[in-house]
């Protein structure tokens, strides 16, 4: 199969392109510049090309069997009016270039796989378990989600199958918020963030690979949770990473007031979370590698 990818030579799609070419797939990554002396692997190129602008990028997309937009900013910084753009442009002109590109797809059976996030359900207080029917949340981020989806859903228009892949917070090595949390964690400075009540949905990268390979090789479609089966509490991820790593928590939780006065809106985010779980995945038999926290931990710990 030939596959285009958004978003390829980040921290989700290096490790996907990986297993992609792995598995036989050619893969082409569009990137703003291809930079000198930047390996990939056997069967993967680079395009050169802006994915929030219109350019000549998007006349290869037809030539593929697939699309895999993973492209977007990263939230995980203080929102301001510029970065809240940036944040909702990056994902909604890039997925609107690709649906544009994708207008004479009609008879091609391709297939796009769009990302998006649990951001989508909305910061919840509550312990309400979220699927797919779940209705969306009322806050900056569910606004960023009904956008990009919005403009992926276009595709149907065009005979394209849309597969809408809604990710929790990926834990892998090499970067996400795993590498973050770790630094403090090792010094025995880890602790739970506000109340610790807040739910924390999550997902192990290579699950999070298997699950974009699954859904590129079956024919359904409309959103899918990429979430592990058992999301746990801020409090329960503390205490479990201080676990495996042998190292006690005995720092208070960091007070709500000091990370909204650090982070703004965004560490509201943080205080809230969404306690979402995968059942499409599982009604369509996907079998999670990692499917508690504890053994997705241990995975990442081991040197």
């Amino acid at each position: 199969m030939k596959i285009f990818m958004t978003g390829g030579t980040g921290f989700v799609g290096s490790h996907l392109t990986e297993k992609l070419v792995g598995s036989g797939h050619s893969v082409t990554l569009l990137t703003r510049s291809v930079r000198a002396g930047k390996r990939l692997p056997a069967g993967a190129e680079f395009l050169e090309g802006d994915p929030v602008k219109a350019g000549p990028w998007q006349e290869k997309v037809l030539e593929h069997d697939a699309v895999i937009n993973l492209a977007g900013a990263s939230i995980f910084t203080v929102w301001t009016a510029k970065n809240r753009q940036m944040i909702l442009d990056s994902r909604v002109l890039t997925t609107r270039n690709i649906v544009d590109a994708l207008a004479d797809a009609s008879g091609r059976n391709i297939a796009l796989i769009s990302g998006s996030a649990v951001g989508y359900y909305g910061g919840r207080k509550d312990d309400m378990v979220l699927n797919e029917q779940s209705p969306p949340g009322n806050d900056f981020l569910t606004e960023v989600s009904l956008n990009w989806e919005g403009e992926a859903h276009r595709a149907e228009n065009f005979g394209v199958r849309v597969v809408i892949t809604r990710f929790g917070i990926v834990l892998g090595k090499g970067g996400g918020a795993f590498e973050k949390m770790l630094p403090a964690f090792k010094k025995c400075l880890g602790s739970s963030l506000g109340s610790g009540k807040q739910w924390f949905s999550w997902i192990h990268l290579e699950d999070l690979c298997n699950i974009i390979a699954f859904l590129l090789e079956r024919n359904i479609a409309g959103p899918f949770n990429c979430t592990a089966p058992h999301p746990v509490t801020n409090k329960e991820l503390t205490h479990t990473l201080a676990d495996v790593l042998g190292c006690p928590v005995f720092m208070p939780p960091v007070p709500g007031f000091m990370l909204k006065a650090l982070l703004g809106e965004f560490g509201d985010v943080v205080l809230k979370g969404q306690r979402v779980v995968p059942r499409r995945l599982l009604d369509e038999g996907f079998q999670f590698q990692f499917a508690t926290l504890r053994e997705a931990l241990e995975d990442l710990t081991v040197k």
